[in-house]
């Protein structure tokens, strides 16, 4: 069945390899240009336009509304779920030349969707890195976990995708990541627990085995959490 519909094309490349497109997978590589991701944002508006109109909002007349439907278009694709539209961020290992054999920790805000109500995710996240023969520069831990965040996710899910990736990266002996983070789903309904956050935890390889490495980990948490005013 032909179709003009550009997330129905996308869709149909998505199939004929088998490919999962869940709301934290990359779908970029079935995206082909700007056009397309540009006729992807006209479709979206169009049926958050529909949305708007069964909420029965005067987008003609309210001039709060009028444009509405293509700013959340833009905002979805461009913004909060960019990180399933736009490529990885190129990131360059080098060689550990120096031999650097210390922990590495990077602290990093994070922007995140939850996946279940499309509420805002907000946090910080940490990550640990012990150099095996190569090394990142620190501004790609923090190109890494922004990028990643940037889609529909379970807190948890989150956690293990930017662990798995920098581990992928560096071919560290051992990598840990810790997220704070506050809920819109929580904080904006149902529950309507205000202040309140969710922490996450993964560790591997050598973090996971050496206990006074993970300590160390940890300990650094706890140092800038006390400094940032969260303890």
């Amino acid at each position: 069945m032909m179709t003009d519909l550009m997330s129905e094309i996308i869709k149909t490349r998505l199939k004929v390899d088998d490919k999962r497109f869940f709301a934290a997978d990359n779908i970029s590589e079935y995206i082909y240009d700007e056009d397309e991701r540009q006729k992807l944002i006209d479709e979206l508006a169009g049926k958050f336009q529909g949305v708007l109109s069964s909420l029965i909002i005067d987008t003609d007349n309210d001039p709060n509304s009028e444009g509405t439907a293509n700013r959340l278009a833009k905002m979805y694709i461009n913004e909060i779920m960019s990180g399933r539209y736009l490529p990885d961020p190129r990131i360059a290992s080098f060689p550990n030349e120096g031999q650097y054999d210390q922990l590495i920790v990077v602290r990093m805000n994070i922007k995140s969707m939850c996946s279940h109500h499309h509420q805002p995710v907000s946090g910080v996240c940490y990550i640990g890195c012990l150099p095996g023969d190569f090394v990142i520069g620190l501004s790609k831990y923090t190109r890494v976990a922004q990028h990643l965040s940037n889609r529909g996710h379970l807190q948890e899910e989150l956690t293990e995708m930017i662990a798995e990736r920098i581990e992928k990266l560096t071919q560290s002996k051992g990598v840990a990541v810790y997220i704070r983070a506050r809920h819109g789903c929580c904080e904006n309904r149902g529950i309507m627990a205000s202040n309140s956050s969710t922490q996450t935890t993964v560790v591997k390889g050598e973090l996971k085995t050496n206990i006074h490495l993970k300590q160390e980990f940890m300990d650094n948490i706890k140092l800038q959490e006390i400094g940032n005013g969260h303890i």
